[in-house]
């Protein structure tokens, strides 16, 4: 025992100190060896299950891109139509507009002609019927036709403005146009062409028109071309049971009651 602790002590110092060093060292190497074995198995272990993951993420999120895209085409696809039916809409209300002006249910003002149709002022010679020298419905329902056969797009008498549904009767000394009671004189008012004038007078209807009624019965028919002619809205009911087309007729030297439609 004594020779061991002898050649302990003889040992030099520094290699005791360096024999410490490096077999603490290895333990340190050893330590680290063991911990990073199983760390390194377990991400090893864990790789597969961890990329399959990221695949199907991948997959889940390629099929919500597309889901995108396709809701995006659906969207376009939805504005396109809407486009469309826009187009669509707006024919629509162009036709019905049209058929609002044809119906006489817009008021209207342009270029146009009024005719003013007034009582005869010459004495009735002894035979004759006073009625037969005051304008009657027919006179007047005789002016709303030629003005539509020379091409207005609108017409009013007195205010009134004349539909498909309008009626022009004999009431006693006054004419009804549209439930209302209109006395003469009475001016008929029409929005036409530039030529509508010249139309009408040219018309075989309206010449027979003024030889019957002003060169034989001294009805007086005054006319005037007017740049700006106002016509009204129709007012009344636009509920229309039955109609029937009658053909134009040259009125008759006499002046009936009656009852006929005021629009062609």
């Amino acid at each position: 025992m004594s020779t061991i602790s002898a050649r302990v002590r003889a040992i030099p110092s520094w290699q005791l100190t360096l024999g410490a060093a490096l077999l603490g060292l290895g333990f340190l190497i050893a330590a680290q060896w063991a911990s990073e074995g199983p760390r390194i198995r377990y991400t090893s272990q864990e790789r597969t299950p961890l990329v399959e993951t990221v695949l199907d993420l991948q997959k889940q999120q390629d099929g919500l891109k597309d889901q995108i895209l396709a809701i995006r085409a659906d969207i376009q696809a939805l504005e396109d139509a809407g486009e469309g039916g826009a187009v669509v809409t707006q024919g629509l209300n162009r036709q019905l507009e049209q058929a609002r002006i044809a119906a006489g249910l817009v008021a209207m003002e342009g270029p146009g002609l009024v005719i003013r149709l007034s009582d005869s002022t010459a004495p009735v010679p002894a035979g004759d019927t006073e009625r037969d020298f005051l304008v009657s419905g027919r006179d007047v329902l005789a002016v709303v036709q030629e003005l539509w056969l020379a091409g207005a797009e609108g017409v009013a008498v007195n205010g009134e403005r004349v539909t498909n549904a309008t009626a022009v009767v004999d009431i006693g000394g006054s004419v009804l146009v549209n439930s209302a009671y209109i006395a003469p004189p009475y001016e008929v008012s029409a929005i036409g062409p530039e030529g509508m004038f010249d139309a009408l007078t040219r018309s075989p209807g309206f010449v027979d028109f003024i030889r019957a009624r002003a060169e034989a019965f001294g009805i007086e028919v005054g006319y005037a071309v007017q740049d700006v002619v106002a016509l009204p809205a129709y007012a009344g009911s636009v509920i229309l049971r039955h109609g029937r087309v009658e053909p134009s007729a040259a009125p008759a030297t006499g002046s009936p009651t009656g009852e006929s439609s005021g629009a062609p």
